[in-house]
């Protein structure tokens, strides 16, 4: 398999099927960082987003993997897109602010288990900040350094807001969970049900 860096080099020399191919490799995974946090919109966001990869190709330096620059490009397309939406009565601040804060609906149909709709409920309950952290640490298997690259922060900072994210995760366990036993049955595996729903989240089994 061609490695992206290769892929967007013979892009950059105008071969147009493999920018296609290197779309079609993380189009799903750009696709699942929207879904989670927009109730519509999101073939928009994705065309957005590749359109400014493609519209920028030629800043992207091969410092770090063309994968955290794509998803990098998403999360600046995603910020733009909320403060647009907001009302003008309304704060948005991606570090306190979320998707439920924000009166956003996305699909509830996609969870199997009623540990993982807990979970999928909880992820929105949190500091959007801290939902696309555990996101990309839990569906996309991003280190911390690799998440600091996406975001622009140090690797340490991302530590913290992983260890941060996932206590307010269960806090949010504690209040949504219908019962002991549900919430038990979540929080004692709960790396186990947030990584499941990473296929579920674009109605994959």
């Amino acid at each position: 398999m061609e490695a992206d860096l290769e892929l967007l080099e013979a892009w950059r020399g105008g071969d147009r099927d493999a920018g296609g191919k290197l779309f079609q490799r993380h189009f799903d995974s750009i696709c699942r960082f929207f879904a989670n946090k927009i109730d519509r919109d999101v073939d928009d966001l994705v065309q957005r987003t590749f359109t400014a990869c493609v519209e920028g190709r030629e800043r992207f330096q091969g410092r770090s993997s063309f994968r955290t620059y794509l998803f990098g490009v998403a999360h600046n397309v995603l910020r733009s897109h909320l403060r647009k939406r907001k009302r003008e009565s309304d704060r948005f601040e991606i570090g306190v602010t979320s998707v439920f804060d924000m009166g956003l609906s996305p699909s509830t149909l996609i969870a199997q288990k009623k540990e993982q709709q807990l979970t999928l409920q909880a992820l929105r309950q949190i500091p959007l900040d801290h939902q696309v952290v555990l996101e990309l640490y839990y569906w996309e298997s991003l280190t911390a350094a690799e998440i600091g690259e996406v975001l622009g922060h140090p690797e340490g900072t991302i530590r913290g807001r992983i260890r941060r994210g996932k206590e307010l995760l269960e806090v949010e366990l504690e209040k949504l969970a219908e019962n002991d036993a549900l919430l038990t049955s979540t929080i004692s595996n709960l790396d186990g049900w947030a990584k499941s729903l990473r296929q579920r989240v674009l109605g994959k089994e």
